[in-house]
């Protein structure tokens, strides 16, 4: 009973595990993505003060 409790655990962890692209390009497009939010953040930071 328990062995077969393990080897479906063990089943559903292997195929959890497949990522389309590597771990690290997870980091740098979050890190991209939130450059370019500064950036268009930036790009209106006098907006308020011409009206």
């Amino acid at each position: 009973m328990i062995s077969a409790v393990v080897l479906a655990a063990e089943e559903g962890a292997e195929a959890a595990s497949h990522l389309p692209i590597p771990p690290l390009a997870y980091g740098l497009l979050g890190f991209g993505g939130l450059v370019a939010l500064l950036l268009v953040t930036y790009a209106f930071r006098s907006v308020g003060t011409r009206h």
